[in-house]
């Protein structure tokens, strides 16, 4: 009798086990499609537009060559002011061209306009990447992890074999493999980090190739009410295009975000550009004064008391 039940008893735990175990499968499933969709999803929905301009510090390493960079996002576009290279301040001679080269810029509206249209170009291409990425991918849940910004949700992701690219744009997705990292919290992804698992071929390698072992890395974090940026960005990889062999060994930070009013515009942007960090609008007069027969400088006075005025 004993013996019975203690074999009836096994069979029902074996079978609670194979219930708990098919529950928590059905509940990584759902996990996988519904928490992966709706932080694609956010993305989709949340590139930068202009309508949240910032301020931010960007620093792009390569091989060769570091450069820091101050940032003043507008309407019209993002304006960049060289501030260090190879992490060492510019030289009076190097700043003063730099100076040089903002006022140049905000006399010429033309210029502008086509460096905002190149931005344009390239939100393009990011919003036609993120469209596809709940199709190009078939995702996986791996568990739970910490992030340096806390509690993510970790999915792996492969190649979908159904996805058909609809340009060249997206044909790479279709040779990459990695991982996905999503705050659950606010379901936006924290990290992606991609690798091409063969080679991939543009026009029949006519146009050029990406060669297996690349890799990328993305991260992104809130930087401040509940607006989500790239902070990180790293990659390598070498391809060819047509006959000439490429090598792309780049890794750009981002930091110190602050936000800026909207009504912005360009010309008040570039002086923001032009103002040191920290300084005083006394400072600044000061500064003036010194250098009063200076058309940047009398340029750069105005427009800097504008921002001053509206932030």
């Amino acid at each position: 009798m004993f013996a019975s039940r203690l074999v009836a008893l096994l069979v029902l735990l074996l079978a609670l086990n194979g219930a708990a175990a098919a529950a928590s499968q059905a509940e990584e499933k759902a996990l996988d499609q519904g928490l992966v969709s709706r932080a694609l999803n956010a993305e989709l929905h949340n590139v930068p537009d202009g309508k949240f301009p910032m301020r931010y510090r960007l620093r792009k390493t390569s091989p060769r060559l570091s450069t820091t960079k101050d940032i003043v996002e507008t309407r019209e576009g993002a304006v960049a002011r060289l501030v260090a290279v190879n992490d060492k301040p510019l030289s009076a001679a190097d700043e003063q061209k730099e100076l040089d080269r903002l006022a140049e810029l905000q006399q010429d509206p033309g210029r502008q306009r086509n460096r905002k249209q190149s931005q344009d170009g390239d939100r393009n291409r990011v919003l036609k990447v993120l469209r596809v990425l709940p199709d190009a991918f078939l995702y996986t849940y791996a568990g739970t992890g910490q992030s340096p910004i806390g509690k993510v949700e970790k999915f792996t992701f492969k190649p979908n074999p159904k996805f058909s690219p609809p340009d060249l744009e997206t044909k790479v997705l279709t040779a990459m493999t990695g991982e996905i990292w999503i705050d659950p919290t606010q379901e936006r992804v924290t990290r992606l980090e991609g690798h091409l698992n063969r080679d991939v071929d543009f026009a029949w390698g006519i146009l050029g190739r990406l060669y297996k072992g690349g890799w990328v890395i993305i991260d992104q974090a809130d930087v401040g009410n509940r607006q989500w940026r790239i902070v990180r960005f790293q990659m390598a990889m070498n391809g060819r295009l047509v006959f000439t062999t490429k090598s792309f060994d780049t890794l750009e930070e981002e930091s110190r975000f602050a936000p800026i009013p909207p009504t912005i515009r360009r010309r008040q942007s570039r002086c923001f550009a032009v103002r040191r960090q920290g300084q005083s609008r006394a400072d600044t007069e000061t500064d003036y004064s010194s250098k009063q027969n200076s058309p940047t400088a009398r340029v750069g006075l105005f427009c800097l008391l504008r921002l001053l005025e509206s932030t």
